[in-house]
């Protein structure tokens, strides 16, 4: 099923001070989304690497969907496509586990098992879906409009203020959090809300990634307790390729600071591990979550940060375990993190959304805005929706693809 894909862009090297623009900001085109890491190994075969991730709670309470975009616009023969949803009555275990894995040996054919569930073999690509043998699995598998959206030129161009003011000497305290002044402070939000100087523009308008979408019936996710982690992975015979858990974490957290050569190291060895591994990610995390912090000019007020040197390690950890969180016992699925904020940060008012990620979501801005001063809406990049609307409800959610690409 091998099909050719367009080149990409030689990435810069920058070096330690610069890196912070060139990490965090997503990246330059448009065949990068929210999760892409740059790993040499994902460029090397653009069909491993997973552009985001997305998983909620069918609106009748019924069943689990699940959506992952891959960036080389097909699937690989050779590759593993895999779901894992670990179940469990608290937050941050896995008391039961699922795998979902999907394969494509040939171009109009999808091999999809769910262990012990449900098994869907054959062509997968037309809008209803196939359906599994038992009828407890349906899969989708083809070109779809991406439902992320992303202002990366503005982005991009908010940290190159922060990076400026860094430069400059901006005084760090010990935790790493920079003070920035008002006038930067300033100069920040107004780079992210707009374009080159206007208004905020999607740079991935028009992408369309292949799309592997996946509904399962809830009883089969749930063995373990009502609290479900997903994340996915692509994998190799020899072994894992990319993951994908919360949008941003890996893209944005890791080597912030570093050169192209360390950050290609750490990228490498987080996308290898499984999220219980994460631990020994807890103090890089720790760097990155610092230079958010100072994005509004006042440090100390992100999400779980608390007084002395290690103000960031709670969310460094609760980070580090790279896991979708839903409560499979609520069906509006709207506040993107709601589980993470209910059951890590006591937030009572979230308890009542399923949290999970949904197609429909601002997710990205959502992350942002935590990191920086605790809140979910502070943070905005300027666009609150896609040019297309995905649903959350008719099955394969994901618009399709206006026209077939070709390479």
């Amino acid at each position: 099923m091998s099909v050719s894909y367009p080149p990409r862009p030689r990435r810069l090297a920058l070096a330690a001070p610069l890196a912070l623009a060139a990490t965090l900001a997503v990246a330059p085109t448009p065949a990068r989304a929210s999760d892409h890491l740059d790993s040499p190994s994902v460029i090397a075969d653009p069909r491993a690497d997973i552009g985001d991730l997305y998983a909620w709670m069918q609106p009748d309470g019924r069943r689990l969907n699940l959506a992952m975009t891959i960036v080389g616009h097909s699937f690989s023969d050779r590759l593993r496509y895999v779901f894992r949803i670990d179940s469990a009555h608290r937050f941050g275990d896995a008391e039961r586990s699922l795998e979902i894995v999907c394969r494509f040996p040939a171009a109009e054919r999808a091999e999809c098992v769910a262990d012990g569930v449900d098994a869907a073999r054959g062509d997968a690509r037309g809008e209803d879906g196939l359906w599994g043998e038992k009828r407890r699995l349906r899969v989708f598998a083809g070109l779809r409009d991406d439902p992320f959206y992303n202002n990366v030129r503005g982005t991009r161009a908010a940290y190159n203020v922060a990076d400026a003011a860094l430069r400059a000497g901006a005084p760090r305290d010990a935790s790493g959090c920079a003070s920035l002044d008002a006038d930067t402070v300033r100069a920040i939000a107004e780079q992210w809300r707009h374009t080159d100087g206007g208004a905020a523009s999607n740079l991935l308008a028009g992408w369309t990634p292949a799309a592997l979408v996946v509904q399962i019936d809830l009883k089969a996710v749930d063995r373990g307790g009502p609290l479900l982690a997903v994340w996915a992975a692509t994998e190799s015979s020899e072994r894992r390729i990319d993951r994908a858990g919360r949008v941003l974490t890996g893209n944005a957290l890791l080597g912030t600071l570093d050169g192209e050569e360390v950050s290609d190291r750490l990228k490498e060895r987080y996308n290898a591990i499984a999220p219980a591994q994460g631990g020994e990610f807890v103090p890089e995390i720790e760097k990155g979550l610092a230079l958010y912090d100072g994005f509004d000019g006042r440090c100390g007020n992100s999400l779980l940060a608390a007084p002395g040197a290690q103000r960031y390690r709670a969310l460094a950890q609760l980070l580090a375990d790279d896991r979708l969180w839903i409560d499979s016992r609520r069906r509006r699925c709207e506040q993107p993190f709601a589980v993470e904020l209910a059951q890590a940060a006591g937030r009572r008012a979230y308890r009542r959304d399923c949290g999970g990620r949904t197609p429909l979501q601002a997710a990205i801005n959502v992350y942002r805005s935590l990191l920086v001063d605790g809140r979910t809406d502070s943070v905005s990049d300027g666009l609150l929706r896609d040019e297309k609307t995905p649903s959350v409800s008719r099955f394969p959610f994901l618009v399709p693809a206006e026209r077939e690409y070709r390479p």
